[in-house]
């Protein structure tokens, strides 16, 4: 089943980046979708091998394509070290129980872990990133 995930950050108005395509098993409850796209994003970090250029540079239309989106890099990781599938997945169920993150299927806002959700061909997901505000709370 191809199903598309978008990630927004509240009070921002457009996405953080656009819909991306997934190719997933139907899952059968919004965890099991969430430990899903969860492992998939975390192995496909793990899979990014840092390109060792001598001299890196980028061609116009490169830096065309990354001005698009707002960010001109060479892509660089620095940090090598490999994601935890377990602890990412386990970091996301808690994100979610917490509060910190908000999902929708069109939009139908998911409130329950455990709960059955109806997922057809092409759905839209929107994972919306909630943050706090800055400064005391007493």
């Amino acid at each position: 089943m191809k199903i598309f995930v978008q990630v927004k950050s509240a009070g921002k108005r457009k996405p953080v980046f656009a819909a991306k395509p997934y190719e997933i098993r139907t899952p059968g409850t919004l965890r099991e979708l969430l430990l899903e796209i969860c492992r998939m994003e975390a192995e496909a970090f793990n899979q990014k091998i840092p390109d060792r250029q001598l001299l890196p540079f980028l061609t116009q239309e490169e830096i065309d394509d990354r001005a698009v989106s707002g960010k001109v890099g060479f892509g660089n990781i620095y940090n090598e070290t490999k994601a935890d599938v377990s602890r990412a997945q386990e970091n996301v169920i808690m994100a979610f129980e917490d509060g910190l993150v908000r999902v929708f299927i069109g939009d139908c806002e998911q409130e329950k872990l455990d709960d059955n959700i109806d997922l057809k061909e092409g759905d839209v997901l929107t994972f919306i990133r909630l943050t706090f505000l800055a400064g005391r709370m007493w």
